[in-house]
């Protein structure tokens, strides 16, 4: 249930086929302020908070530190795989509903381009996608009891996508 990695097979789906890559979501988190978490900042949070003795026994939120908007993010993700995009344009089209019935394109992707994982379904979670981007409302996270502790390790959002698409890249997930 990776959103960076369902929207990197999007992407390529929409590079391959020639189709813009359509924002899925709504209007309030295409107009919002969002904020999503890392791996890595994970990763330094659960080692953090298993060894600041403050921290123990402690439930804590973790993002990656920036907020961001979608309106200005999507683009530049579309950019990263050199494709149209398209913003929100008065309702939500599940991402769900736009891959429906490409996993033979993908097998067909996966063979020309040499890749790693031929199932759709193994890579991309579009339900968990829409979930997410489909909220009616902003949904931000609270980081200051961490903050406050100690933890002050921050990932920029858009690196976060970029680093990612790279590693799906060099690990033959997506194509190149």
């Amino acid at each position: 249930m990776n959103m960076g990695t369902t929207l990197a097979v999007y992407a390529s789906i929409c590079k391959e086929t020639g189709s813009p890559f359509i924002w899925p979501g709504s209007s309030a988190q295409w107009n919002g302020v969002s904020d999503v978490t890392d791996v890595r900042i994970l990763a330094k949070h659960l080692i953090w908070a298993a060894t600041t003795p403050a921290a123990h026994n402690e439930a804590f939120n973790i993002t990656n530190g920036d907020v961001f908007r979608w309106s200005w993010l999507w683009g530049k993700l579309a950019d990263w795989f050199a494709i149209e995009s398209q913003g929100y344009r008065d309702t939500i089209k599940p991402l769900e509903k736009q891959m429906e019935g490409k996993e033979v394109l993908w097998q067909d992707i996966t063979d020309r381009y040499g890749l790693k994982e031929p199932n759709l379904n193994k890579l991309a979670s579009p339900w968990h996608t829409d979930l997410d981007l489909g909220r009616p409302i902003e949904v931000m996270t609270d980081m200051s009891k961490s903050r406050k502790l100690g933890f002050t390790v921050y990932q920029s959002t858009k690196d976060s996508f970029f680093d990612l698409f790279e590693q799906l890249r060099e690990n033959r997930i997506i194509p190149k």
